[in-house]
């Protein structure tokens, strides 16, 4: 379940930047950065999918899953300074890079952590997570459109919020077994279980 909650911040981000297209389009009087900043990004996120695709990468799921995540977030950031339109459109390349690894990891984890036989309708959370997120983010875009900082910073802020919930989500566990578990002794011994591998 956190794993969908949590996407549904890369949705949000999708959704603000189509609006914020539009918005830097207006402020800039130039119609085609409307189409040409989520253009940009989708390239972006082509080429970041034959990258990552095209090589097997040492570390779990989960973990890859959380390191796209901040790189994501950190793909946004320059947006913050409020750069020109064309230093932008080439700024969206970035974080779109790191999309498709994202929702690749997303799926591979969620295939993982559930059920035989339960599948196909935890893909299909997957997809309204991100589908919801993304609706959010465009309605929060509009209100926001005329404010540059805000609108710009929407993005980062759903990236944000995925790999809180997404490192929340890894540490609890682990927290909850620190406040719980006795004093070690040299002889103890524990195996490793499911919640260490899990969302």
């Amino acid at each position: 379940m956190a794993l969908f909650v949590s996407l549904t911040g890369i949705g949000f981000a999708i959704g603000a930047l189509n609006v914020w297209a539009v918005a830097v389009a207006e402020q800039h009087g130039q119609d085609m950065l409307s189409g040409l900043l989520p253009a940009a990004f989708s390239t972006g996120s082509f080429l970041g999918g034959l990258i990552y695709g095209r090589r097997t990468w040492p570390s779990s799921t989960t973990r890859q899953l959380i390191a796209s995540t901040a790189a994501f977030l950190a793909g946004w950031l320059p947006l913050l300074a409020l750069p020109g339109p064309y230093t932008a459109t080439a700024v969206v390349i970035l974080p779109g890079a790191f999309l498709t690894v994202v929702v690749a990891c997303a799926y591979a984890t969620t295939d993982a952590l559930t059920p035989t036989g339960r599948t196909s309708e935890a893909y299909a959370w997957l997809i309204l997570s991100i589908g919801a997120g993304q609706a959010a983010g465009t309605a929060l875009a509009g209100r926001l459109a005329d404010h540059a900082l805000a609108s710009a910073a929407l993005p980062a802020a759903g990236a944000a919020f995925t790999l809180a919930v997404l490192l929340l989500a890894r540490l609890g566990p682990c927290l909850r077994r620190t406040r719980a578990a006795p004093p070690p002794t040299r002889l103890s011994r524990r195996s490793p279980t499911r919640a260490d591998q899990s969302l």
